[in-house]
């Protein structure tokens, strides 16, 4: 058995889940609700407050799915009930993030300001210093994703450590330039 996939879930009180005969969950809770389509093969039940995954047989692909749709679910359920968060921080002369509205606006050492709206369920929140910005949802995969995309933007640079970094990214910097022991002949 797979150790991941054997353990069952918890749902809090105040989460709710309901299953379709097409293997769509949809999970609703206080931040919002979240639905996908697993794997047809996995048979997801819920029983006494929890949900459990089981697998048909023991092939590679099935133990495989075992584990990646018991993850899947928990994180749908830890979305809606507590929610993700990235935090990344700029680092660099000059380098600021604002919030213009509901849009992230970005000086990167670019001749232009940079502006990135968030998709819907997706919220951008920036700190007194302008310094660190915190992406956060109750989708683990979008937030990744659009932390990525953010980092993307300027990536750490490994001579100074210039960039966009995730909050507490350790950056493996270069040594410069050397001098070859050229001087006066």
């Amino acid at each position: 058995m797979s150790r991941i996939g054997k353990k069952p879930i918890p749902l809090p009180k105040n989460v709710t889940v309901e299953i379709d005969k097409s293997n769509t969950v949809t999970v609703k809770g206080p931040k919002g609700t979240v639905s996908r389509t697993l794997p047809a093969d996995m048979q997801i039940e819920l029983r006494d407050g929890q949900l459990v995954v089981k697998r048909p047989t023991d092939q590679r692909h099935h133990r495989a799915l075992h584990g990646l749709t018991r993850s899947l679910l928990s994180n749908m359920v830890v979305g809606v009930s507590q929610g993700f968060s990235k935090e990344l921080e700029l680092v660099g002369v000059g380098y600021k993030a604002t919030m213009v509205g509901k849009e992230l606006e970005l000086s990167l050492g670019y001749s232009h300001p940079i502006r990135v709206a968030p998709p819907p369920s997706i919220r951008f929140e920036v700190d007194k210093t302008n310094r660190i910005i915190t992406v956060s949802g109750i989708d683990k995969e979008l937030v990744g994703l659009e932390a990525a995309k953010l980092r993307a933007l300027r990536k750490p640079e490994p001579y100074k450590g210039k960039g966009v970094r995730y909050r507490g990214e350790v950056i493996r910097m270069k040594a410069g330039k050397s001098s070859k022991g050229k001087g006066k002949k």
